[in-house]
């Protein structure tokens, strides 16, 4: 942070589903990474030098929501302020209603961080909600009231900018505590491949392959998937994000690209794994999947500290236009195409797609490596290799001289998933007697 500066950070807002339902709640990553905070309708301010109130010094400050007997009975416990003291080990602690009245004089510092505002935050006329802790907030700080504000219609020292790189130099890098909770969601998202490639069967519909590896998330705790569930069987995979996954019936011919990942105690995995439906690949589907994986091995290989993203997604690429070239999909390795339409790494963490630099490797970031080709149906080539579509994905954590492969539990070579899909199942003995629709 500059000098004499303040950091403001709000929680995410609760989200309505429908009528009387809302989303399960979801913390902002920024505030739970800095806090540990999982409620809403809180704000954080923390600053650069140490502040001094009534003879007390501190240099962060939590208002968080009040304890509330029949609020908790409907929606559960409350840390409240003793709770968030003792449990969170944050010193000064007030109720979300008291930033209202807080002496705070916003002008005397040389920068106020904060994320510009999004216009959908609910007033939900529960005093000291988010929405009337961001009102206040830009009473205070003296923020124009209209709802699209130009950066430089700002007071001068409010700065909506520089926080996204300090958060980004932040998070891009893992701690130790933080890798025990990735290696702990990676390994989860790996089992849920390995089950599904063992319970695979003709005639399954997409949405019980995705049962499948969420109900694997749950036995071993995982309190949520880190983003909506990606199952999408032939033509269906070649949707980078299909989240459908309703085809209720797979034919045996095709392939099925599963793109899911585990949320541990708030880290997500991010695991891809494609795999043919009747156990074996047939010779085109092999040739794609081949080509796939020798693109991710090369560029995995290359990770280490000082590699650019840039370099790995460019050797990567320079593989598959040479494999399509040499597979006749394409005419030569230069040609331009969709078959490649993605980056190849982002990092994981938090958010799927973490926050974290993207130039140089440095050690303790956990990265994707997910090279992929994807061929829909009425592609410009042979149309043996129509619908075929193929990403593999896995996590790997950067080390001083190179890298280390987290997701290693589920199998990535062609022969080793053909290998496991023979293997029983315990969800073999899971037989459910025929429920037609009415």
């Amino acid at each position: 942070m500059p000098d004499n500066s303040v950091a403001v950070f709000f929680s995410n807002p609760v989200r309505n589903r429908s009528n009387d339902v809302d989303y399960v709640y979801h913390q902002d990553p920024d505030f739970y990474y800095l806090t540990g905070h999982r409620e809403p309708h809180a704000v954080m301010l923390i600053f650069k030098e140490w502040q001094t109130v009534d003879g007390k010094q501190y240099d962060e400050l939590v208002f968080v929501q009040p304890r509330d007997v029949m609020a908790e009975l409907w929606t559960g416990r409350r840390l409240g302020t003793e709770g968030v003291k003792s449990t969170l080990q944050i010193d000064q602690v007030f109720n979300n209603h008291e930033f209202d009245n807080f002496n705070i004089d916003f002008s005397q510092f040389d920068k106020v961080l904060f994320y510009n505002f999004y216009d959908d935050v609910r007033n939900t006329a529960v005093q000291g909600d988010l929405y009337d802790l961001i009102s206040w907030f830009k009473e205070k700080a003296g923020y124009p009231s209209q709802t699209a504000i130009d950066i430089e219609a700002l007071a001068q020292n409010l700065d909506t900018q520089s926080l996204e790189q300090i958060m980004h130099d932040l998070r891009g890098i893992k701690t130790p505590e933080e890798l025990i909770l990735l290696r702990k969601a990676v390994k989860i998202s790996a089992i849920g491949q390995v089950e599904v490639m063992k319970a695979m069967r003709p005639g399954m519909s997409e949405r019980e392959v995705q049962g499948i590896h969420e109900f694997v998330f749950k036995k071993y705790q995982a309190e949520y998937e880190g983003y909506p569930s990606i199952v999408g069987a032939g033509h269906n995979g070649c949707i980078l994000h299909y989240v459908d996954n309703y085809k209720p019936s797979i034919d045996s011919e095709e392939l099925i690209l599963m793109d899911l990942g585990a949320e541990y105690h708030g880290y997500t995995a991010d695991v891809t794994r494609t795999i043919p439906i009747d156990g074996k690949f047939s010779k085109e589907e092999k040739a794609i999947y081949d080509l796939v994986y020798k693109s991710q091995e090369a560029a995995m290989q290359m990770c280490k500290p000082g590699v650019t993203f840039d370099e790995i997604t460019l050797l990567s690429k320079d593989i598959i236009n040479e494999g399509l070239a040499e597979l006749g999909i394409i005419e030569t390795a230069e040609d331009q195409h969709l078959y490649y339409p993605h980056g190849l790494s982002h990092h994981i963490g938090l958010d799927v797609h973490d926050k974290g630099n993207k130039d140089e490797l440095q050690p303790n970031m956990v990265i994707t490596i997910e090279p992929g080709i994807y061929i829909p149906e009425g592609s410009d080539c042979d149309p043996k290799w129509w619908k075929i579509a193929v990403r593999i994905e896995d996590d790997i954590l950067i080390t001083d001289g190179g890298f280390e492969l987290l997701s290693d539990l589920a199998p990535r070579k062609s022969e080793e998933i053909e290998k496991l899909m023979m293997e029983k199942s315990i969800l073999d003995q899971f037989i459910l007697p025929d429920l037609e629709e009415e």
